[in-house]
């Protein structure tokens, strides 16, 4: 048996799983649903263990994205790797999601060869980013804005699907693989575990009521 069973973990975008021996991918699962983190994480946990024939149990870490990305799918996410760390008395380590493709891309067929971005959706015609280095180092980010204003770099990600006058580079990861994120999650920044949302949530609390009856004057 592996000395190490590292989960990975990350709602920043879509509801994404994946399970490493510390060196090797083992299993890398994905919900489509960008909107059903709620319902689908813990089942999808749960599917990706028994397809690698692995319990739970085992685990000797767990690696969880911290965005950036919407406010409800992080929360449920980071609550998640909480809860099953705090139940099992293993570590929780939280990092960039932007590190994870990062480190993605540098892992895959074709790496770049220099300074390159990553990007996902933030909607509202916006893009979460980062830039890094060759090295995969990030030297810029995590930030949000607008794609018109992204440097002109080669670029890796999920928002080129999104927008298509962002041209994605040849060899690059257009999604998170989770598996990779659980192998390489323990050599990126710590980045706490705190969400990293960039901006305040779209739903804020009401105001207070106002007055519809009339003014009396003095």
């Amino acid at each position: 048996m592996a000395e190490q069973l590292i989960l990975g973990l990350d709602t920043a975008t879509l509801v994404q799983v994946g399970l490493s021996d510390g060196a090797d991918v083992l299993a890398s699962r994905t919900f489509d649903d960008p909107r059903r983190h709620v319902e689908q994480l813990a089942p999808l946990i749960a599917e990706t263990a028994a397809g690698a024939g692995v319990s739970l149990s085992a685990l000797t870490k767990i690696i969880v994205g911290l965005g950036p990305g919407p406010y409800t799918g992080l929360r449920v996410g980071i609550a998640t790797a909480r809860t099953l760390g705090a139940a099992l008395g293993v570590e929780v380590r939280g990092v960039c999601s932007l590190d994870g493709l990062a480190a993605q891309w540098l892992a895959a067929e074709q790496p770049p060869t220099g300074e390159f971005l990553i990007a996902t959706d933030a909607r509202r015609r916006e893009v979460y980013w980062a830039q890094y280095g060759a090295d995969g180092v990030r030297i810029a980010g995590p930030s949000v804005g607008s794609p018109a204003d992204l440097p002109d770099l080669p670029l890796g990600g999920p928002a080129g699907s999104s927008y298509p006058e962002l041209p994605i580079a040849d060899g690059a990861p257009t999604r998170l693989d989770a598996g990779v994120l659980a192998s390489a999650g323990t050599r990126l920044p710590d980045a706490g575990i705190e969400p990293l949302y960039l901006r305040s949530p779209d739903a804020t609390p009401p105001g207070p009521r106002k007055s519809v009856l009339p003014k009396v004057l003095p």
